[in-house]
């Protein structure tokens, strides 16, 4: 082979460290929902910050091109009976309802076959709700699920079952049962009523300051005390929601319902009920109650959103939570950083679907599985990497020469024994062509939740390291031998530069 040759084979897809066979769907699709993780937006029509950014389609569309599969619509009261679609008490622009579904529908299943869920903020008067309703089942057809399919009436389905479809994801009134006794009548005008409970939103540092929340076992002691008593729990204060028959009606699979706790959620969670949980919340059961929290995964979906305070649209790590099972990790998209390259990057497997199985011991409904804990029986891996070289790496913008002084950071994120961060020698002046030959070495107790994300950095001496590139994937997809690393730029993490690689 000519020294052309090899640069053309070294420069070729087979050489990448993502090994190819995971580039296609190759996971069993036929767990109920549940078992997987699913590619999560939050806000997904901001493609800047919270408050005075503008709404773009283009917030659909890149999401939805990307492998997204929850897609989050708020919905309030617009002009002329169409509901419009913004962050509500903001100077943030507004799109009409109608023309998202028409976007979303268009590009719906251009990257993955698999369900799509949207999951609706409602804030819109029964009136409109109906209008909402309409426009759905007009736009998507018969890929709308407007009914329990056959083989699924009293547990969730499958990614496979769903294929192509569309679910609604919001307050549903009454059972599944009473909805298919309604199928075919007319519903217009008829709004039902539920009372919901309310409580102060509370920021983190309120979570954090308070101690660990009792055991479901002296929760329950609690209960029974209270009941023999006569006690009633009061909340803080509840509100009456208003709700359209013709919208509460397309929620299948996906209902919203308020998660109280861990033990309410045992007695009278429904299988087809999931809970949305703030950030701030589900870091305090994450750390103080992990193994409950899990339990709780294995059988109902559970998504987390950021908290309200990040009004620029920064994200939490989601490491922290598809560590306890979360199946649906809401990020703002348009926010480069960290978190979004471990979502791109642990959302490269399986094909780019948009659906991961989630490892046996997040599926296990009798798991001790604690990520916090050290792990007796775990079978750790040992994970040797060589770093050789580079070729063509960004240029620094804070040089006037342009050079850069290159170094690589490595890092494996995991569940918290496996965090880990090895950093290069740096490489003065050279970032065309640096030449590192070194060796990390890297314990790895839970390979089935590692990512390993490379960083190269300009070193900077007075205002920090200036960010050149990085790239992030499971560890468990990396090819073995002599393999090539492509960067994905801080602006464009979608983007590979191909002509940029460790």
């Amino acid at each position: 082979m000519s020294f052309e040759g090899f640069t053309r084979y070294m420069d070729s897809s087979e050489c990448l460290l993502f090994n190819n066979k995971y580039e296609s769907v190759y996971q069993d699709m036929t767990h109920p929902l549940s078992d997987y993780f699913i590619s999560s937006s939050h806000n997904t029509y901001l493609i800047s910050d919270q408050l005075v950014g503008p709404s773009d389609l283009w917030g659909y569309v890149s999401a939805l091109v990307k492998g997204c599969r929850c897609l989050e619509i708020d919905c309030w009261d617009g002009s002329q009976n169409e509901p419009v679609v913004y962050h509500g008490y903001t100077f943030t622009s507004k799109l009409l309802f109608k023309t998202v579904i028409r976007a979303i529908h268009k590009y719906a299943f251009i990257t993955s076959d698999y369900p799509v869920v949207l999951s609706l903020e409602n804030h819109c008067s029964p009136s409109q709700q109906e209008v909402m309703a309409d426009n759905l089942q007009s736009t998507f057809g018969d890929a709308l699920l407007s009914d329990t399919l056959d083989d699924f009436p009293d547990k969730l389905p499958s990614p496979e079952a769903l294929k192509f479809k569309i679910l609604v994801r919001n307050k549903k009134i009454g059972t599944l049962r009473e909805t298919r006794e309604r199928r075919g009548s007319d519903k217009h005008g008829q709004v039902e009523e539920c009372e919901e409970e309310e409580e102060a939103e509370q920021e983190e540092e309120e979570y954090e300051a308070k101690g660990p929340e009792p055991s479901d076992a002296f929760q329950d002691d609690l209960e029974k005390e209270a009941e023999s008593k006569g006690a009633v729990r009061i909340p803080l204060f509840k509100k009456k929601l208003k709700i359209a028959t013709a919208l509460s009606d397309l929620v299948i699979y996906t209902k919203i319902e308020k998660f109280r706790s861990f033990h309410h959620s045992r007695l009278y969670q429904q299988f087809n009920e999931s809970n949305s949980i703030g950030e701030s919340q589900a870091r305090k059961l994450s750390k103080l109650r992990a193994n409950e929290f899990i339990l709780h995964t294995t059988k109902f979906i559970t998504r987390i959103y950021p908290k309200a305070t990040r009004a620029d649209s920064s994200n939490f790590n989601p490491q922290e939570f598809w560590n306890v099972g979360c199946q649906m990790v809401a990020l703002n998209f348009q926010t480069p950083g960290l978190p979004m390259d471990l979502q791109n990057g642990k959302f490269l497997d399986n094909g780019g679907s948009g659906y991961i199985l989630k490892p046996h011991f997040l599926r296990d409904s009798k798991t001790k599985f604690n990520p916090n804990k050290a792990l007796m029986d775990s079978n750790p891996i040992i994970l040797m990497i060589r770093l050789i070289s580079g070729i063509q790496l960004p240029p620094s913008y804070h040089s006037s020469s342009n050079k850069a002084d290159t170094l690589v950071i490595i890092e494996i994120l995991g569940v918290p024994n496996d965090q880990m961060k090895q950093q290069s020698r740096v490489i003065k002046k050279n970032a065309f062509s640096p030449r590192w030959n070194e060796t990390f070495t890297f314990i790895i107790q839970v390979p089935e939740l590692a990512l390993i994300r490379f960083v190269v950095e300009n070193q900077g001496l007075i205002a920090g390291n200036e960010f050149l590139g990085q790239y992030t994937l499971p560890v468990l997809c990396m090819n073995k031998g002599y393999r090539r690393v492509p960067l994905f730029s801080k602006m464009e993490p979608q983007i590979e530069n191909m002509q940029s690689a460790i």
